[in-house]
């Protein structure tokens, strides 16, 4: 790692955030990807809070250690957040990923299923279904060329509310408006 690298990740895990990834562009664009730590109390996923603390931060300690850059930005990996390193896949052990190997594998290099530990203690296996039965892919992390989880969106929201009890519910032949009767 170089020296920049190295301050980038003594400051975000000395935040208390984990260092997914970062990128730096010919036209002096640092790009740092955080994001929370497993079980974080905080709640599971980076905010602008977050990502305004973390960029202020790493301003001060760049300019510190004389390392050049034109535009910094901080934000989370997003919902289909890259595996990169061991103790991601164990982390994220359970959920639906992507995975894509440098080399093809029975005619393929794209796959998609659950991630799971490798069944020798050692690697990774991924349970898929080929259209007719399931499958299971077993690899190493040098396999990998790349790896992301599946984005799990929900367009609801915040959950509906319970239903209110019977008694709150207006007595029939009434009609409710903004809480009085008419």
């Amino acid at each position: 790692m170089t020296s920049w690298q190295d301050a980038v990740e003594r400051t975000v895990t000395g935040l208390g955030y984990e260092l997914v990834d970062t990128e730096r562009s010919a036209g002096g664009l640092l790009r740092v990807y955080i994001d929370r730590v497993a079980n974080d109390p905080n709640g599971e996923f980076v905010n602008v809070d977050d990502c305004e603390k973390v960029t202020r931060q790493l301003q001060h300690v760049l300019e510190v250690e004389n390392c050049a850059y034109a535009r910094l930005e901080v934000s989370s990996p997003g919902l289909d957040r890259p595996l990169k390193k061991p103790a991601d896949y164990a982390r994220f052990a359970g959920s639906a990923i992507e995975l894509t190997l440098k080399l093809a594998f029975q005619g393929r290099k794209k796959y998609s299923g659950v991630l799971q530990p490798g069944e020798a203690g050692d690697g990774w296996r991924l349970v898929f279904n080929d259209g007719k039965t399931d499958q299971a892919l077993d690899f190493s992390l040098d396999e990998v060329r790349e790896a992301r989880l599946v984005p799990v969106v929900d367009f609801k929201g915040r959950r509906a509310a319970p239903a209110k009890p019977a008694a709150d519910a207006a007595a029939p032949g009434q009609e409710v408006d903004g809480g009085r009767e008419r």
